[in-house]
C-alpha cells in the first residue's frame, strides 16, 4: 500500500513541478485567499442548498462549488497542486485513509477545536471521520440502511421486532411470486449489518481482517436460512424492483429508495432494525458520512478563510436545509431541535438507527475487502459452499492481497 501511495504522491508533486507551481512557494493575493473552491459529486438540489447557505453565512467569501463525476481519481492526480487541486472537497468519509496516506489532507482539528466538534456532532459521525487518531472530515450529514415495509401487506403491528419473527413472516408469506422480505443478501455492504449484529467485522479500525472470526462465521451461517427464502438474484435492480412493484413485503434499503417508493404510490413504513435473537443486538449496518475535507495547502495558506467556511458549515441551519432537500440525517445534534427535521420519519429513523451502526471503514484496505467479501457471499449463499471453510479461505486471500498493497 505504501508503495502505491508513494507513487501517487510522487506523481502529484511531479505535476506541480512541471506546472512551475509546487506545493510551496506561491504567494497568494488577497482575492485568491478569499476564494474557496470545493469539489463535490452531489446532486443539484444538495449543492444548490449548500451554496445558498454559505452565501448567506459568509457573503464576503467567494465560494465556488465544482462538480466532479470522478472526484476520487481526480484528487489522486492533482493532490496538493494549488493550480489544479481544490481547497476542500465534499465527499463520503470512506476514502479518507487514501488521501491521508498521500499526505494531502489537513486534520480538521488544526482549524476547529476538538472539544467544540465533540460537543456539536452526533458522536458516530466523528468516529467515521477519524483515521489513525486524526479527524480529517467535518461531517455534514449521514446515511444508514433502514428497515422498510409496504403497509399494503405488512401492518404496523406486524413489523418483526426480532430476526426470528422476521423469519417466521418470511416462511408464511413467501409464495406465489411474493416474498416476505428481500435484501441484497450477497453484497458486502448489506451483509455487514448481520455480521456486526453477531459481534464480528469485515475490517476493523486497525486494518485487521475479521472474516475468520467465530462471530463472523456464526453470522454467515445464521443468515443463510433467511437467504433461502429470497430470490437467487440479489443485485440492486432485482431487489428494489420487487419491493417497489409490491412483490416483496419488506426490505432493508437506503434512504435513496424512499422517494421512488412513495412516487410509486406505496404506503411506506419505516421501522427499527430487528434484534438478532442469538445476540440480543439489532442488525447493525454501516454508516456513511458525507462531509467536507480540507487539503493541506489550503489549510496552510488560506487558514482564516477555510476556518470561517468550516464554522459556517457547523451552523445547524446548513444541516436543516440539506435534510429538507436530501432526506438524510444532519450530523449536527442541534438540528434535531428543528420541527421540520423531527417531523421527517426517514431522517429520524436514521438518527435512531445510527445508535447501532458501524462507520464504514475509511482505510485503503477496504477497497480489497469489498471484492473479497462479495466473492465469499456468493460462495456461501449462491453456491452452497461450506461457511467455515469459505470464511477461512477468504481471510487468507484478503490478508495476502493486503500484504501486496504494502
Amino acid at each position: 500500500m505504501k508503495k502505491i501511495l508513494s507513487l501517487l504522491l510522487s506523481l502529484t508533486l511531479s505535476i506541480g513541478l512541471l506546472c512551475g507551481c509546487g506545493a510551496h512557494g506561491k504567494t497568494l493575493t488577497e482575492e485568491e485567499k478569499n476564494t474557496i473552491v470545493i469539489w463535490h459529486d452531489k446532486e443539484d438540489a444538495v449543492s444548490s442548498a449548500l451554496l445558498t447557505e454559505l452565501e448567506r453565512l459568509v457573503p464576503d467569501i467567494v465560494v465556488q462549488l465544482e462538480y466532479k463525476s470522478n472526484l476520487t481519481e481526480a484528487l489522486k492526480m492533482v493532490g496538493n497542486d494549488p493550480n489544479a487541486a481544490p481547497d476542500m472537497y465534499f465527499f463520503a468519509h470512506d476514502k479518507i485513509g487514501v488521501y491521508a496516506e498521500m499526505g494531502i489532507l489537513a486534520p480538521i482539528t488544526d482549524l476547529i477545536d476538538r472539544e467544540t466538534l465533540t460537543a456539536s456532532y452526533v458522536g458516530m459521525t466523528l468516529d467515521a471521520a477519524t483515521y489513525k487518531g486524526e479527524l480529517y472530515q467535518l461531517p455534514i450529514y449521514f446515511e444508514t440502511l433502514l428497515f422498510m415495509y409496504n403497509r399494503l401487506y405488512m401492518a404496523d403491528d406486524q413489523v418483526p421486532q426480532t430476526t426470528e419473527e422476521l423469519y417466521a413472516y418470511m416462511e408464511q408469506k413467501t409464495r406465489g411470486g411474493h416474498y416476505g422480505f428481500v435484501e441484497q443478501h450477497s453484497t458486502a455492504y448489506y451483509s455487514a449489518g448481520w455480521i456486526h449484529g453477531f459481534g464480528g467485522y469485515i475490517l476493523n479500525e486497525n486494518g485487521d481482517v475479521g472474516l475468520h472470526l467465530p462471530e463472523t462465521i456464526a453470522a454467515m451461517e445464521y443468515h443463510k436460512k433467511f437467504v433461502e427464502w429470497m430470490p437467487g438474484e440479489s443485485e440492486y435492480a432485482t431487489v428494489n424492483t420487487l419491493f417497489q412493484e409490491g412483490k416483496a413485503h419488506a426490505t432493508i434499503g437506503g434512504p435513496w429508495l424512499v422517494s421512488s417508493a412513495r412516487a410509486a404510490g406505496m404506503d411506506l413504513g419505516i421501522a427499527p432494525m430487528p434484534v438478532i435473537d442469538e445476540t440480543s443486538l439489532p442488525i447493525s449496518p454501516y454508516m456513511g458520512v458525507q462531509g467536507v475535507q480540507v487539503l493541506r495547502y489550503a489549510a496552510e495558506n488560506k487558514t482564516e478563510t477555510v476556518t470561517r467556511i468550516l464554522e459556517a458549515l457547523m451552523d445547524p441551519e446548513v444541516g436543516i436545509a440539506l435534510a429538507k432537500v436530501s432526506g438524510c440525517a444532519p450530523a449536527v445534534e442541534a438540528c434535531y431541535e428543528n420541527a421540520d427535521v423531527t417531523a421527517d420519519d426517514v431522517v429520524m429513523a436514521m438518527r435512531e438507527t445510527a445508535e447501532h451502526t458501524i462507520p464504514m471503514p475509511n482505510r485503503p484496505e477496504m477497497d480489497i475487502m469489498w471484492t473479497v467479501v462479495a466473492d465469499l457471499l456468493v460462495n456461501i449463499n449462491m453456491s452452497g459452499q461450506d461457511v467455515t471453510a469459505s470464511c477461512e479461505d477468504a481471510q487468507k486471500r484478503a490478508e495476502d492481497l493486503i500484504r501486496k498493497m504494502q
